[in-house]
């Protein structure tokens, strides 16, 4: 009896939850729509906003990030002088995944250059030619894996994720990692978390600036809570390090212009293991390192980053 009560309670909890976890989607959804449209890769929907006339520039976001992080001001001053075309990255923001990287407990992910692959594609269906890829954080990797393998006029990293490192993984992402803690993570958190109670988070990621006015509210951050994205997320960033290893391999070959932008402050993806490391790699490598600058260029050092797009356009003979 005692045994059934319980099963009874731990199966009308999970039921609970994923309910809740349901409608907290649904709300997200529903105040963070899609901005832009969509163009479909082997079934695989893939959101994507495309504006400005020029050289084409590829916007990459990071780990648990949608393209809102580059709408939110840095999409209208390039477009002033490119083409530019930012993409939500497969399973985050509006983007699909393949049939074989979704399922609660599926651990397979998408690599960077799982990724890359198929939004070169989504770009040449765009008629993107030659483009200027830039990648931030996760990002970075996929820019990284895209100038490997496709076309490519030059790359631009900012705070990219783009050597292996030393030492374990945070806690999450080796629970997600795993396929029934992932299963059972990702509904609780959807769940429990009220999406405009994460300011302290983000801002985290920001320090040692502050987080711009109006950055929260313009991101969604309901669109990185969603189940089926936190897994994603988490299990590509699981996956990362292992993909890293095999690319790094093969950075001396790499004959594209690279500017690395990356903050001496960053905490998330550190500048001597990532930026310096890579430097010493790639043969044709521009690296910035901006002082004191946390996570964040794109926010706190718009400028250098589109100086840095310039540079790249420059070096590839695209101005």
């Amino acid at each position: 009896m005692i045994g059934t009560i319980l099963i009874a309670s731990l199966v009308g909890g999970g039921a609970l939850v994923h309910w809740r976890a349901g409608t907290r989607e649904a709300a997200a959804l529903e105040r963070w729509p899609a901005v832009g449209a969509f163009v479909t890769v082997d079934g695989v929907p893939i959101h994507y906003v495309q504006t400005g006339n020029g050289p084409d520039v590829v916007l990459l976001h990071g780990a648990s990030g949608n393209l809102r992080d580059f709408t939110f001001d840095l999409v209208d001053k390039l477009a002033q002088d490119y083409r530019v075309t930012v993409f939500d990255r497969p399973g985050l923001g509006h983007s699909g995944r393949r049939a074989e990287h979704r399922g609660a407990l599926n651990t397979d992910a998408e690599t960077p250059q799982d990724q890359a692959a198929l939004l070169a594609s989504a770009a040449a269906q765009l008629g993107v030619r030659n483009p200027i890829v830039v990648g931030h954080s996760f990002g970075g990797a996929v820019a990284m894996a895209w100038g490997l393998d496709h076309d490519a006029a030059a790359l631009v990293t900012l705070g990219g994720a783009i050597m292996p490192w030393p030492g374990k993984l945070d806690f999450q992402y080796r629970l997600l990692g795993n396929a029934v803690g992932g299963a059972l993570a990702a509904p609780i958190v959807t769940a429990l978390i009220d999406p405009m109670r994460t300011r302290d988070a983000v801002e985290s990621i920001f320090a040692p600036q502050s987080m711009p006015e109006g950055y929260l509210t313009h991101v969604g951050p309901g669109l990185s809570l969603q189940r089926h994205v936190i897994r994603a997320n988490g299990r590509q960033v699981y996956h990362l390090r292992a993909a890293l290893t095999e690319m790094s391999a093969r950075y001396t070959d790499l004959n594209l212009p690279v500017e690395l932008l990356h903050g001496t402050a960053d905490t998330t993806v550190g500048f001597d293991i990532h930026a310096v490391a890579a430097a010493d790699l790639l043969p044709d490598a521009n690296l910035t390192a901006l002082e004191d600058v946390g996570h964040m260029p794109q926010h706190a050092r718009p400028g250098a980053v589109i100086e840095a797009i310039h540079r790249a356009a420059t070096r590839a003979g695209l101005r």
